[in-house]
């Protein structure tokens, strides 16, 4: 019997010694940085003696360098249950907890290694850091609400600094700057929660919200869809995909009834999508400009003015509601404001050569407007026919002359011919070309 226990006794010495060597070895290769090797030579520690909670809490502190946080905390818990008055395994385990967002747990940690080392340093850091990110998440949940994003998402960076392996705050800071319409930053945020969980509904979801906001809503419904079979609960998905659907439908009915000269039931559908997501600027502005074109074909010129002016509000560089709104402004006689207009397309379009591959009935259209602004324009650079248009007086009866100004040169250079050309103001309303 005591030939047994001896026996025993020294089998469990010597894996005791060889676990004792795997770990020296294990922190030989932790001290060159080689993490991986380092993680291979704990883990034959830990199978050689699972009882004990320093190979765990090693085993713990590599897997943190790797950034692997979740199986981390398994294995810092496991050196503290192991032996709760092991101090290190206890701020591990509330650095896991703090790093994967989980600020309360790790409050906890590092309370209970200052219970056990009232001075310890690192201790009373950490405990502050959590603190602090709880602050971050208050007052981040109060901020999206208001819907103030820009301060969300400052808080959601400041929260991540000791927590960058939260996918819960990366995925609030992508909704917001989804908001924000920053959508390839949101886009990336996404992009790479997906790559290390491609089921992520949160991560799916804000793909499908970027892609909603900018217009492309088939391709949104796609990811709603799929984020929703990842978690059918998802409410925001569930929300989002409802108006995604309606909006593409009603668009497209009218659009439809547009085009069959249904010009009221065409208004009455882009009106009714307005009120789907005033959030959705990009397609609301689309909605604006068309239902400002239906209110041009009902001669209804003041109501096509405020609709292209609301388009152009959501979207400054939504080009088709200018041309809308000039050319309603010319159908009005307001000329000035026609030339504005047309100077903020030349402006955007210079570089561009927009309609160097426009049908030829589309380029007639657009020359004949040009033509017209260009007239307007000669009336309102000119204090005498301005003073003569102004009090009815006809102003063929001396010739409409140009003078240097053709407003074939604009209608070439808007459509890709040689040369560039910028408005600029020569005082008060007045505007005249510079070419170059």
């Amino acid at each position: 019997m005591w030939k047994l226990l001896r026996g025993r006794s020294r089998h469990s010495l010597n894996f005791q010694r060889e676990a004792e060597t795997f770990k020296e070895q294990g922190n030989a290769y932790y001290a060159k940085k080689d993490y991986n090797e380092a993680y291979n030579y704990y883990t034959k520690a830990i199978d050689m003696c699972p009882k004990n909670a320093s190979y765990y809490g090693n085993r713990a502190a590599t897997l943190m360098m790797l950034g692997r946080f979740r199986e981390a905390l398994g294995d810092a818990q496991q050196s503290v249950r192991l032996d709760d008055s092991f101090v290190r395994g206890h701020l591990r385990e509330g650095k896991c907890h703090l790093s994967l967002g989980n600020a309360m747990a790790a409050c906890r940690s590092f309370q209970r290694a200052l219970e056990l080392d009232h001075k310890n340093a690192q201790a009373q850091q950490e405990f502050k850091n959590a603190n602090a990110v709880m602050e971050y998440e208050k007052i981040a949940e109060t901020d999206f609400e208001k819907r103030d994003f820009r301060k969300v998402v400052f808080c959601m960076d400041r929260a991540l600094e000791f927590a960058p392996a939260c996918h819960r705050f990366k995925i609030l800071k992508a909704e917001c700057l989804a908001m924000l319409g920053r959508y390839p930053e949101a886009q990336s945020v996404a992009s790479d929660i997906l790559r290390m969980d491609s089921t992520n509904a949160d991560a799916l979801y804000v793909r499908g919200l970027c892609l909603y906001y900018e217009d492309c809503i088939e391709k949104a419904v796609q990811f709603f869809v799929q984020a929703l079979r990842m978690a059918p609960d998802h409410e925001k998905a569930c929300i989002a995909c409802r108006n995604a659907k309606a909006l593409k439908a009603k668009k497209e009915d009218g659009n439809k009834a547009f085009k069959e000269g249904n010009y009221k039931l065409a208004y009455e559908l882009y009106t009714e999508a307005l009120g789907i997501d005033p959030n959705n600027i990009k397609t609301n502005a689309k909605l604006y400009c068309n239902r400002g074109t239906v209110n041009s074909k009902l001669r209804k010129l003041d109501d096509a003015i405020e609709d292209c002016t609301n388009a152009v509000k959501l979207d400054d560089t939504y080009i088709k509601a200018y041309l809308r709104r000039a050319q309603c402004y010319m159908d009005t006689e307001q000329y000035e404001e026609a030339v504005r207009d047309y100077e903020k397309v030349y402006q955007t379009e210079k570089t561009k050569d927009r309609h160097s591959g426009a049908s030829a009935e589309v380029q007639k259209e657009e020359e004949k407007k040009f033509k017209e602004v260009g007239e307007a324009f000669t009336i309102l650079s000119d204090p005498k026919k301005k003073t003569r248009y102004d009090s009815g007086q006809d102003l063929d009866e001396e010739g409409m002359n140009m003078g240097d100004f053709d407003p074939n040169n604009i209608f070439k250079a808007f459509f890709g011919g040689p040369g560039g050309f910028s408005f600029e103001a020569s005082g008060p309303g007045n505007f005249f070309f510079q070419f170059g």
